[in-house]
């Protein structure tokens, strides 16, 4: 498993640009009314998400390096940085009870309640997974440590 952790950041990032890539076909599907595609695609989603979530929660229970964005940016790209991280990570911890509940309404057949949530739902869903591909570059690719 000590292998693997290292490369955990990289498997989120690909996860998160797939759980995107879902969501915006889920939500295309749905425009065209193609309702067994648009679910399919929204269980696909919520699936890499629940295995994101598991990959995330190993990755920061076994390392005791914790990531810090480095000094060397200019001070406007750090802002920005922050202000996303933390835009990100305030909206990351409400998408777990949004999905969910989503879901439970669509699988109850209230599709009134469901397209109230699904409202909210998608789009933080949504910010949350390109933010979190943003974070991964800004702290791996495009800044990584010196």
């Amino acid at each position: 498993m000590d292998q693997v952790i290292p490369y955990l950041p990289h498997v989120n990032a690909s996860l998160n640009t797939l759980a995107m890539i879902l969501l915006i076909a889920g939500w295309t599907a749905i425009k065209g009314r193609r309702e067994s595609l648009h679910r399919n695609l929204m269980i696909s989603s919520f699936a890499v998400s629940v295995v994101f979530l598991g990959c995330y929660l190993v990755y920061h229970f076994n390392t005791t390096m914790l990531k810090r964005f480095p000094d060397y940016p200019p001070d406007l790209v750090r802002i920005i940085y922050f202000f996303i991280l933390t835009s990100h990570t305030i909206l990351a911890a409400a998408v777990p009870f949004l999905a969910i509940a989503t879901l439970y309404f669509a699988w109850r057949a209230q599709w009134a309640r469901h397209v109230r949530i699904a409202r909210w739902t998608f789009p933080i869903w949504l910010y949350v997974s390109v933010t979190g591909v943003f974070v991964y570059l800004m702290l791996y690719q495009i800044y990584p440590p010196r």
